[in-house]
């Protein structure tokens, strides 16, 4: 199914990721993706490597994990449609945090760290927006995370 320019626009404006831009500054952002289509089993990022972008999920079902100290394997999230990630190694250039790897068949956007550079100097008041909702979004994951920690201990009875 080919997807329109309309489609495309309207799908990453409900994702967290892209709300509230301009109708320019998201056509800019739109130029500077990259679809990658991933059949179910591919590792999309490896806890440890080097990153260079991020990536916005545009059909699909991928589960992030990390491994513990003793070389077990932990899924810590499950990524659908309209989420994003790999943004953390954007804004803090260390290697990757977690695995993520495609359950299926996958379409993802790719967002380099060079592009959002290119839309930091071309369009600042986009890029701004985009780190906002970045900040949103990483915000909301650590409330989840303080929750989940919170619920554990209480289980644990701690």
């Amino acid at each position: 199914m080919t997807v329109t320019a309309p489609d495309l626009k309207a799908f990453l404006l409900a994702t967290p990721f892209f709300g509230g831009l301009s109708d320019p500054s998201l056509d800019l952002l739109i130029s500077m993706l990259v679809e990658r289509r991933l059949d179910a089993g591919a590792t999309v990022v490896a806890e440890g490597e080097p990153g260079r972008s991020m990536f916005i999920v545009r059909s699909g079902r991928l589960v992030v994990s990390k491994r513990t100290n003793s070389g077990n394997v932990v899924p810590i999230s499950v990524l659908q449609r309209g989420d994003f990630f790999g943004e953390m190694t954007l804004i803090e250039m260390q290697n990757r945090s977690a695995t993520v790897v495609a359950e299926g068949p996958t379409v993802l956007y790719d967002l380099t760290a060079q592009n959002l550079y290119a839309c930091y100097k071309a369009d600042i008041h986009a890029y701004v927006i985009v780190l906002q909702n970045i900040n949103r979004e990483l915000c909301r994951r650590l409330r989840r995370s303080d929750d989940r920690f919170a619920g554990q201990q209480m289980r644990d009875g701690n």
